[in-house]
This record gives structure tokens, sequence and C-alpha cells, in this order.
């Protein structure tokens, strides 16, 4: 298995430190407002390798720590005139329904930095204990960025070439531009924890440090993230929890792309900026999943009303495939799962692992009409693929039949309907026949007849 490493910024071959498991970090939401586009892109990207992992047989580990308390929280929080823990367990529940929504599996461990304030504590005055860090005379406590040799590996850049673009604060209590502060003074007023140094609170990047190396020990195997974090939040990470523990942090880092929205940078200040429970209100969960799912994880996406079309279709494709086929497992082509591990076993590359999904598509439509008694272990074989990217796993009808929106007729009354043609057409009155069905076609409704009846689907925008 091969996996790309930010780090290193080549693919590596993936060796476990302990044979046969896999620690692995990501970082999670600071939680003051809803989840958006782009955390889904990190939930499903990093749902898809954990599933992959465990499928290959690997015991993962997986961690996703939740930012509780940050400048964001305290302004939200104060905004609104309810207090932080109030707000901050109402965006993590809605959180945890927007990713089951999303068909994303929870970590197994979701530590909370307000839950972990000793272990953040302790590192800081490890730091400072071995001269990485000091106290300010503001009461906060800073990291000594050139203390650490190897800062600036994660990003290849020099601390020499940072300095020189860095900005200077006019009441300045750091030693150097690049120092990061690993805990902040409480302001008058404010929510605060106490600490040796004075009531306050962590900075943000004390708190990824602290819960990993907790959760997963000084050492784990793989540490991932959106496409803004290298630098700084994971650049501070490495230099902290290395100078503490006298260790390599993390063997391999994964960083998943970004989303852009009709090929613009997503911003709330271009007006193209959409929380996660906005796209699910106007598109079924699995369409906007295999949008996210069908692109390599470090590939950028594109959230556009094509591209959703797109996704519908291609779903679609897969669904009338397994429409109307018993699953059972049998002798299948050993090449589909071969190819298809072959695919995510190089850096997870889930576009070519679905190109394997539509061969199976094709093959078992061949079945159905050619050797019915094969199609449903092809079909066994397309769900258990599907499902270890998260997709296909919904029964064909219901998906088929729920469309990109709401329905434009009752389902009763479009049963009526299909029931008034059927009567038209015993009473061989096939122009009333052909006109409902053209009543239909035209709200999106098409009809499928075969000998067991007559289904129905909804057509996505733009079919």
């Amino acid at each position: 298995m091969q996996i790309y490493n930010t780090l290193t910024r080549r693919k590596e071959t993936f060796t476990p430190i302990d044979p046969g498991k896999v620690r692995m970090y990501v970082c999670g939401m600071t939680v003051y407002d809803y989840c958006h586009l782009g955390h889904a892109r990190v939930m499903v990207a990093f749902d898809v390798i954990t599933r992959y992992l465990r499928s290959r047989g690997y015991a993962v580990t997986y961690v996703r720590n939740i930012t509780d308390i940050d400048d964001k929280i305290l302004k939200r929080a104060d905004e609104n005139g309810e207090a932080i823990e109030a707000l901050t367990d109402r965006m993590i529940e809605a959180m945890h329904e927007d990713e089951g929504r999303l068909g994303v599996l929870r970590p197994d461990s979701e530590p909370r930095a307000t839950r972990h304030l000793d272990e953040i504590v302790r590192m800081i005055e490890t730091l400072i204990d071995k001269g990485y860090a000091y106290a300010a005379a503001n009461g906060d406590v800073y990291y000594r960025v050139r203390r650490f040799e190897g800062y600036g590996k994660l990003n290849n850049r020099d601390p020499d070439e940072m300095r020189s673009g860095a900005r200077v604060d006019v009441d300045e209590h750091k030693e150097d531009p690049l120092d990061f502060v690993l805990w902040k003074a409480a302001k008058p007023g404010e929510a605060n924890w106490p600490s040796p140094w004075g009531a306050g609170r962590p900075g943000w990047h004390i708190e990824c440090s602290a819960m990993s190396t907790c959760c997963l020990g000084e050492t784990f195997d793989i540490h991932g993230g959106g496409p803004d974090l290298t630098f700084p939040h994971h650049e501070n990470e490495i230099a902290q929890s290395e100078a503490a523990t006298g260790k390599p942090y993390v063997n391999t880092w994964m960083h998943a792309g970004a989303v852009r929205v009709d090929q613009e940078k997503m911003s709330k200040s271009l007006g193209n900026f959409f929380t996660i429970r906005e796209v699910l209100a106007h598109h079924d969960p699995e369409v906007v999943r295999y949008l996210l799912v069908a692109s390599h994880y470090r590939s950028p996406i594109n959230y556009a009303p094509e591209s959703l079309a797109d996704a519908r279709r291609s779903l679609e494709r897969f669904y009338n495939a397994l429409d109307g086929v018993e699953v059972q497992a049998g002798d299948v082509d050993e090449g589909y799962d071969a190819r298809f591990t072959a695919a995510m076993d190089d850096d997870f590359n889930t576009a070519e692992a679905v190109s394997v999904l539509f061969d199976l598509a094709r093959e078992l439509n061949r079945a159905k009409k050619e050797a019915p008694d094969q199609a449903p272990a092809l079909a066994a074989e397309l769900s258990r693929l599907g499902e270890v990217l998260g997709l296909l796993q919904q029964a064909p009808a219901s998906f088929l039949k729920g469309g990109a929106g709401e329905l434009p007729l009752p389902e009763d009354e479009i049963e009526a309907r299909i029931a008034a043609r059927a009567e038209a057409k015993k009473a061989r009155d096939f122009a009333r026949a052909d006109g409902i069905r053209n009543e239909l076609a035209a709200l999106g409704i098409v009809l499928k007849d075969s000998r067991e009846g007559t289904s129905w689907v909804l057509e996505a925008p733009g079919d």
C-alpha cells in the first residue's frame, strides 16, 4: 500500500508502527457554527480511508478531535447570549447529524479540548522546562520557534524567509515574531481555566498535540486534515510534540483537497459558502457523498449544479443495475476485486476504484439479460465494493424514486395515474395511456414497464 506523505512530498510504502494496527488522528471541527462543505470533504475522505483500511484487515483506531474553546466560540456565544458549553454541545449534535446523513462512521474517539486541559498544561510545562517555551509578562506562554531545529519541514519553508514577511504587533511580548502562543491569558470577563501562569485558555495548536499523543501515543501512524492546516497548524504541532517528547511525532501526513464552488474558492464574502445541511436540504445525501468520493482525496472538487447532476446520473446507473436483482454472494471474476484493491492501495485512488464499479455495473446489466443466474453474485460484489466507499447501500427502488428533490406529485397520485394508464391500455385506449405517460414524463417521472408491472423513477434535473 502506497500513501502520499505531505512531509516527504512523495508516495511511500505504508508500514504501520504496530503490525496489523493503524493509529490515525484527524483535525476536527471548531464547533461554533454548522459544518460546511469543506468539513464534509475531510469527513468523507477519512471515512473512506478508515473503511478501506478496515476492509484490508487493519485494526484502526480513528481519533478526530473537537475544538470546543476558541476565540470564534467565545465571540459567537457572546453574540447569541448563550453559555459556551450550550453552544458547543448544540453544534456537536448538529455535526453528528450532518455526518450521519452523509454516511460517515463516527470516529473511535472524539476528544474535546476542554476535557484535556491537564494534559495540555503538562505539555506546556515540559516545553518550558526544556527551553522551548517561555512565559511572557502579559501572562501568555509562547513557543520558541527558532529553538526547534526542524521548524518548516512539513511545508518546506525556511524560518528566516518566514520572519522577513512576519508582521510585528506594536505591543509585542514575543522574543521573536515567529513565536506562537501556547497559553492565552484571559481578558476581563472572558471564560478561563486555571494554570501555573494564571487564568486563561490554551492556544489552538497545543490542543491537538496534547490530545493526539494522549489518545494515540507519542508517535503514531497517520495524521490528517484539511488543505489549509499544513501551515501553521500542523507545522506547529510537529514542533511542539517532537520538542516535548524527543521522538518523531507522525510517520505519514495526509491532507484532503479543497472544495471549490463554480470553480471559485468557497468564501462567505463571495456568497458561495454552503453548510452541509443547506446542501442536504436540496440533494440526496448519497449524491453529495458520491461527488466527494468520485475524485481522488487530494484533488480539488468543484461543487456546481452540473457536478451534482452528473453524480446523480452515475448513482442511477448503479442502482438501475441493482434494481430487481436478488443480492446473493457467489462466484465472481476475481479481477474486479483485484483492480479495486490495486486502485485503493495506490494512495486511496477512489476515482479509479469507482471505474471498477462502473465495469461491474455493465457486467451486471449484461448478465440480467443474458445470464440471469450470474446476476445475484455480481450484484453482491457491486454492493460489497460500494460499501467500502460508503455507497450503494440503499434499496434501489428507494433511491431511484427519491430523485434530486421533492416529488412533483404526491406518491399516491402518481400511483393513481399509473393505475389509470393500466386501465386505458386494458381498454386499448392507447392514446390515453400515452398521454398519461407523457404528462408524468413532463414532470420528470419516468415509467418503466416490465412483466411484473409498471414502476417509476424521478429523473434528476438536467437528465
